[in-house]
């Protein structure tokens, strides 16, 4: 007998019905879902972009010694070359270059502390504790910004006061990087520990059992099992702190009116807010935008590619 003889005319097999059924749908229904994501990405994400663009390759020009009347006027890739070429654009970058050595690793070391002691059998209150370490993020970051500089200015802050009259004499806006950082570890090791504390909840109980019949302790627990598996999470967690601290920007901001080393150009974002709001140089401001933009999205790329590149390589290693 041929079991590969046509069916009979007027049957369908289950499979070409199936299709038939899918395939009106088939592109309605997901269209549907996305494009409200789609509608609200477009309006606050690329036509913004696509205006910065456009706004870098033009640059206004005034006749007459500057006091005639002003003319906009394409210039290319002439505002790039200025932001480039202009050292205190160049300086905010290796600003934000210490800022990152010193914040991220305090940061992530104590996200990843009070993660795993939440974590651990012999943690109390855990939800109090959850709750505690998360108001910070919960406070607006201009409203934290005032409350640290209240805190850092000589003759106004109690603690300050308190520690002048014993002895210890600080002077905190003297060095704004460690009081920028100071105030975004605080702002943000909550938010990243619930991250964290997440990550480890998911974690399956058979493996940390196993892990403790085999003899491991506590710390060889946290250290050999634990953070491997939430290594994602981790990865995750430090490329959005990357891009978040290429945009420093409210700290430094509100700190500059108490903080003399805090200058106008401390950081690009700053950079640009001067171009273009003291200046009225949009074509510059939109440029410095630009360039710092892509920098994010070079380092985004670089990240994921390495980490998923380790991963790759650890899923066919051998047994």
């Amino acid at each position: 007998m041929n079991q590969h003889a046509a069916p009979p005319r007027g049957t369908t097999t289950a499979s070409s019905r199936a299709a038939t059924v899918r395939r009106p749908g088939r592109l309605g229904a997901p269209a549907l879902l996305l494009a409200p994501f789609l509608l609200l990405f477009t309006a606050v994400m690329l036509v913004p972009i696509g205006y910065a663009v456009y706004l870098s390759l033009f640059t206004e020009h005034r006749s007459g010694l500057g006091f005639g009347d002003s003319e906009t006027v394409f210039t290319g890739l002439g505002n790039y070359a200025r932001a480039l070429g202009d050292d205190a654009y160049r300086a905010g970058f290796l600003t934000i270059g210490e800022y990152c050595l010193v914040y991220i690793p305090v940061m992530l070391g104590l996200s990843l502390a009070v993660a795993l002691l939440l974590d651990s059998a012999l943690a109390r209150a855990k939800r109090f504790f959850q709750l505690a370490l998360f108001l910070p993020h919960a406070v607006p970051g201009i409203i934290a910004a005032l409350i640290w500089t209240y805190l850092y200015t000589p003759g106004i802050s109690p603690v300050l006061d308190a520690l002048n009259s014993a002895g210890a004499h600080l002077d905190v806006l003297g060095h704004p990087l460690s009081a920028v950082v100071n105030a975004a570890v605080w702002e943000w090791t909550g938010y990243n520990m619930v991250i964290f504390y997440a990550a480890l909840q998911a974690i399956g109980r058979e493996v940390l059992e196993a892990a403790v019949m085999d003899g491991a302790g506590p710390l060889r627990t946290a250290l050999s099992i634990k953070l491997p598996l939430i290594r994602a999470s981790i990865t995750m967690v430090g490329l959005f702190t990357v891009i978040g601290s290429l945009q420093l920007f409210t700290e430094p901001m509100i700190l500059r009116g108490a903080a003399p080393a805090v200058t106008s150009t401390w950081t690009p974002n700053m950079y640009a807010y001067t171009a273009a709001f003291d200046h009225n140089d949009y074509g510059l401001a939109a440029a410095s935008s630009v360039l710092l933009a892509l920098l994010a999205a070079v380092l985004s790329y670089v990240v994921t590619r390495a980490t998923r590149g380790r991963s790759e390589r650890r899923t066919e290693a051998p047994a």
